[in-house]
């Protein structure tokens, strides 16, 4: 679908949202830290989340454009580099040992390879990310539907959300950023662990191997450096049980635009 000339609904609400938040990742870290502030973005969340499910289906499609929209450049979102020797080692072999480990409440646990990621049904999508920070930028991604993978390992029936454990630690001392999706936004068709951007392999800025494509929420919820997928019934072991990094400093777990 091509751009429209007006703003659609979710380019406004994008474009509210990153005037609002338009600060930096670290200033917002320290915001976050108060008591009062997190009270605030906990009430907030729970109005985002109930008013996006009010007004849109959970099906609905966001917004996807054409090749001519696409960006001259996609800047890269948080991390440009692990500082993780694992990673890096499998950066310096062209991600040739690389394995995607998928398990938790799952009935088949398994290891994927790169060949074995690129072997699923995929998908491929024009589409706007919109930042935290204020940008905004359009790339055309392709990727392994998150559905086919969950589709091999089958999830138990208890499941409720799936988290993505990632290859970059983080600048509190190493903790390793995550973040998680429900299981109605793990299959929606646009979902997608991009491996290309703009028909060349993903970049390592990026998030090469794989990095998540959520493209109904903000770009903090779509995890780069996917290492290790994990199903899940609660957060309650993970971190600091918010269910992703930033969320457990204080942001938004429904991050949708």
């Amino acid at each position: 679908m091509s751009k429209n000339s007006g703003l659609t609904r979710r380019s406004l609400l994008a474009r509210t949202c990153a005037g609002v938040c338009a600060l930096t990742l670290a200033g917002c870290q320290k915001l976050s830290e108060s008591a009062w502030f997190s009270k605030v973005l906990g009430v907030g969340e729970k109005a985002s989340y109930r008013t996006q499910r009010l007004i849109l289906s959970r099906k609905a499609m966001a917004q996807e454009f054409t090749e001519a929209d696409r960006s001259p450049a996609f800047r890269s979102n948080g991390t440009a580099m692990p500082n993780n020797p694992e990673y890096t080692f499998l950066a310096d072999n062209g991600f040739a040992d690389y394995r995607l480990k998928v398990g938790g409440l799952v009935e088949r646990p398994m290891s994927f390879s790169l060949v074995d990621v690129r072997a699923l049904p995929h998908r491929t999508q024009t589409t706007r990310h919109d930042c935290v920070e204020g940008w905004s930028a359009i790339g055309k991604w392709k990727g392994a539907r998150l559905s086919a993978l969950l589709e091999e390992v089958r999830p138990k029936p208890t499941v409720r959300y799936v988290v993505f454990h990632c290859a970059d630690p983080m600048d509190d001392g190493g903790s390793p950023y995550y973040e998680s999706i429900d299981m109605e936004d793990a299959f929606h068709p646009q979902t997608i662990l991009a491996y290309e951007l703009n028909d060349k392999p993903l970049p390592i800025a990026n998030g090469a191997p794989l990095r998540l494509r959520l493209e109904r929420q903000l770009g903090y919820k779509m995890a780069k450096y996917v290492m290790r997928i994990e199903l899940v019934e609660d957060f309650s072991g993970i971190a600091g049980g918010k269910g992703g990094y930033w969320e457990d400093q204080g942001y938004e777990w429904y991050a949708g635009i």
